[in-house]
C-alpha cells in the first residue's frame, strides 16, 4: 500500500539549489518521492544534472574550476618549459661536442704537420738568433699540444657532463684569450720598440747565415728573399758586413744562378726585407683582423657553452644530492 506523500518521514531531502528560499522542503516516501508538482514522481537514485550544474556554477564552485584550470595551466608551462630547456641543453651538448672534436682534430694537424717540419726540414723558419728554438716547427708543435688538450677536454667534458673537467676547460681557455689580448695590447703600445729590437735581432742573425748547424736559418732567409724579391734586413749592405766584402747571398739575385752573388751589384735585389715583409703584413691587414676576430669569437663561445653546462651540472647534481 502506497504512502500519502502527506505522512511524515524521518527522512527529509535536502534543499536543491534550484529551488527557491520561499518554497516548502520536499519530503521523501519510502520509495518514491514527490517533486514540487504533485503529479510528478521519479526515483531518488543520484543527484540530478539540474543539481550537478547548480553545484558548478554557484561561486564557491567556480573558484574550485577556477583554481584547477589554473594549476593545470601552470603545469603545462611548466613541463613545456622543462622540455624546452632540456631540448637546448641537448642540443648545446652536441654542438659542444662536435666544436671540440673539430678543435682537437685540427690540433692533431697542427702537430703533425710541426713534427714532419722539424724531422725533414730541421728549425725550418728560424730567423731569430737570440731565439733559436722560436722556429716554425717548435711554434706547430707546441700550438698544436695545446689545441688537441683543450679540444679533448672539453669533447670528454661535455660527453661526460664533468664538471671538473667543463672547469678545467673554461680555465685554460680563459687563461688563453687574456693572454693574447694583454699581447695585443702590448704590441701596440711598444710597437717602435718592437721594430727596432726585431731589426737589431734579424742583423745577428744574418751573422749566422751558411753555418754549420744553422740550416733552418739559412732556408728562411733564402726562401724570404726569394718569394719577397728583397735583401737584407734594412738593405742588401747587410750582407756586407757578414762576408766582409761586396757579395750577397745568390737568393738576393733577380735570376737565381750559382755565385751570382759575387757579379754586378745591378743584378740584385735592393728593397729591404723587413720592409716588404711588414707591407705585406699591412695589405693583409683585413684577413688577419678576420681571422683574430673569428678565433676571438670562437672561443667566448666556448667559454659561454662550457660554463653554461657547467652550471647545469651542479644545478642536477644539488637537485638529486
Amino acid at each position: 500500500m502506497r504512502r500519502s506523500s502527506t505522512d511524515e518521514t524521518p527522512y527529509r531531502r535536502s534543499p536543491s539549489l534550484d529551488s527557491k528560499a520561499g518554497s516548502p522542503p520536499l519530503r521523501y516516501s519510502g520509495e518514491y518521492e514527490y517533486r514540487s508538482s504533485p503529479f510528478t514522481f521519479g526515483f531518488r537514485t543520484t543527484p540530478g544534472p539540474q543539481a550537478s550544474k547548480g553545484r558548478y556554477t554557484s561561486t564557491q564552485g567556480r573558484k574550485y574550476v577556477v583554481f584547477y584550470l589554473d594549476l593545470s595551466f601552470i603545469f603545462l608551462l611548466e613541463l613545456r618549459r622543462c622540455r624546452m630547456a632540456e631540448g637546448c641543453m641537448r642540443a648545446l651538448r652536441y654542438g659542444m661536442v662536435f666544436f671540440n672534436l673539430l678543435f682537437w682534430l685540427g690540433g692533431c694537424g697542427i702537430l703533425g704537420v710541426g713534427v714532419w717540419l722539424s724531422v725533414t726540414q730541421g728549425n725550418f723558419a728560424t730567423l731569430s738568433s737570440s731565439l733559436p728554438s722560436l722556429s716554425a716547427a717548435n711554434l706547430l708543435i707546441a700550438v698544436g699540444t695545446i689545441v688537441m688538450v683543450i679540444g679533448c677536454l672539453g669533447c670528454i667534458g661535455a660527453v661526460k657532463e664533468s664538471r671538473p673537467l667543463l672547469l678545467s676547460f673554461f680555465v685554460l681557455l680563459l687563461v688563453i684569450f687574456f693572454l693574447e689580448v694583454l699581447f695585443i695590447i702590448l704590441f701596440f703600445a711598444y710597437q717602435d720598440e718592437i721594430d727596432h729590437y726585431a731589426q737589431k735581432d734579424l742583423k745577428r742573425g744574418l751573422q749566422l747565415f751558411g753555418t754549420e748547424g744553422n740550416i733552418g736559418l739559412t732556408n728562411a732567409w733564402s726562401i724570404v728573399q726569394t718569394d719577397f724579391r728583397c735583401c737584407g734586413v734594412t738593405n742588401h749592405t747587410d750582407w756586407f758586413e757578414v762576408y766582409n766584402a761586396t757579395r750577397v747571398p745568390d737568393s738576393c739575385c733577380l735570376e737565381y744562378s750559382e755565385n751570382c752573388g759575387l757579379e754586378n751589384p745591378g743584378t740584385w735585389w735592393t728593397a729591404p726585407c723587413y720592409e716588404r715583409v711588414k707591407g705585406w703584413l699591412q695589405e693583409n691587414l683585413v684577413a688577419l683582423w678576420i681571422f683574430a676576430l673569428c678565433t676571438a669569437l670562437t672561443q667566448i663561445l666556448g667559454l659561454v657553452f662550457s660554463m653554461t653546462m657547467f652550471c647545469q651540472a651542479v644545478k642536477v647534481e644539488t637537485f638529486y644530492a
